[in-house]
């Protein structure tokens, strides 16, 4: 399986093909519900772990995203103009339980061509998981809603246990890397935002590595997120998912991914994730577990 066009990968990110009976049998459930995955749209180098150890990340809204950030393997265009699949959210509730899940993560594509960016499905989405699992605990990497303060409370007044948006890189390569209606600035203030409308609500964010950041602008990003709040953040290796991607400017090894580490830990964050092949969603219940004992 390979994720990267350009040159030959450092031993550190080989990857581990996919199989066992647990990934075969979650493999099968979202087919046979008709439920899409961020670890199988965005190639996740993490979907074969993830998978056999029963866990995943549901994407829903469909599998066609209105933005086209350069980075990102989810497909572009334009879904039918307000098209939402209304049982989705029990859909997705149903496999939460069939699966025996604890802790699950609920994304999507952006749906700018919605009039709330799909904020109201996503709360239902969480509401229909809790009722059927009360016991589950649920992370919610959303996108930007353009900026509404409006949806964002409406995703929040759900009571996700975890309210994740990635500002992805670095302030001065954001215009290259994101979509243009994402921006840095947009991403920091819905995090400032979720923490001042709902305080007990864990925030989380994401960066990639590899795009020609500096390491002064990697610790900017992360004195940045703590400047919003945020405690929880992941740190990995962007890899190109097609010729048509940006290309790597440098591979972090795994040595510098602990220093980074090290160096948002003194910043206060509560809990990081770095390394090469992690992931937004990699390890995500570890993560919230372990901040919660804190």
């Amino acid at each position: 399986m390979s994720f990267e066009l350009d040159a030959k990968k450092p031993e550190w990110l080989k990857i581990k093909l996919p199989g066992g009976g647990t990934y075969n049998r979650i493999k099968k459930r979202m087919r046979d519900n008709l439920l899409y995955t961020v670890c199988e749209e965005a190639h996740c180098p993490n979907i074969g772990e993830c998978w056999s150890m029963g866990t995943a990340t549901f994407m829903i809204m469909g599998d066609l995203c209105t933005r086209g950030c350069r980075f990102c393997n989810v497909k572009s265009g334009k879904p039918v103009s307000g098209w939402l699949d209304h049982d989705e959210p029990e859909k997705v509730a149903h496999s939460v339980e069939a699966m025996r899940l604890e802790y699950v993560v609920i994304t999507s594509v952006d749906r700018d061509d919605l009039p709330d960016g799909g904020a109201e499905h996503f709360a239902e989405t969480i509401r229909a998981v809790k009722r059927r699992v009360p016991t589950v605990r649920v992370e919610t990497l959303i996108p930007d809603f353009s900026g509404e303060i409006d949806g964002l409370r409406r995703v929040l007044d759900a009571r996700p246990d975890v309210l994740a948006h990635n500002i992805e890189t670095v302030r001065r390569l954001t215009p290259r890397v994101r979509d243009p209606r994402a921006t840095y600035d947009q991403s920091l203030e819905l995090l400032r935002r979720a923490k001042e409308l709902a305080p007990t609500i864990y925030t989380k964010s994401s960066i990639m590595l590899g795009l020609g950041e500096t390491d002064d602008e990697i610790r900017e990003a992360f004195a940045d997120l703590r400047a919003v709040g945020v405690p929880l953040l992941t740190i990995g290796q962007y890899l190109r998912p097609s010729r048509k991607h940006l290309s790597v400017e440098r591979y972090v090894s795994p040595a510098s991914f602990e220093v980074y580490r090290q160096q948002a830990l003194e910043l206060g964050f509560q809990f990081v994730a770095s390394g090469p092949m992690v992931r937004s969603s990699y390890r995500a219940a570890e993560l919230f577990i372990l901040s919660d004992r804190r």
